[in-house]
């Protein structure tokens, strides 16, 4: 398995998650986070996908018209027994790999090559194994 761990995201790609993309790149990027959620899925560990879009708006709190627009990458979060997040997933917006956040190891991400989805199950069901047992 070619994977590199241990590495932050800004070391490994020089790219930052929380960088507006396209319509089409989220799209991309949520059909990849999708497969991984699948996985975790059949390892009965609990996810859910957060879809960011960021309106300007008027001072009256509405749209403008025409207003600027911007989508930020899709971010799957995965969940532990008792509820806890244990890790998040988004895609580097340029390499396209997958950027693991597992909070209890702080480290700001680890990446993961994007044909590797279930490279990535691995570290979340790690985390997640890791959750419970400092739960008991």
């Amino acid at each position: 398995m070619d994977m590199t761990l241990g590495q932050t995201t800004a070391h490994f790609t020089g790219e930052r998650s929380d960088e507006p993309v396209t319509g089409a790149t989220a799209e991309k990027h949520d059909r990849a986070l999708a497969v991984v959620q699948r996985l975790l899925k059949a390892e009965r560990v609990r996810s859910h996908t957060v879809h960011t879009i960021v309106l300007k708006l008027s001072e009256s709190g509405r749209p403008v018209p025409l207003a600027e627009r911007r989508r930020h990458a899709p971010e799957l979060v995965a969940y532990g027994d008792g509820g806890r997040m244990v890790a998040t997933v988004t895609m580097g917006p340029r390499s396209g790999c997958y950027l693991v956040r597992l909070p209890a190891t702080g480290v700001a991400a680890q990446t993961v090559n994007a044909d590797q989805p279930h490279a990535v199950v691995d570290l979340v069901l790690a985390a997640a194994r890791g959750d419970d047992r400092g739960r008991t």
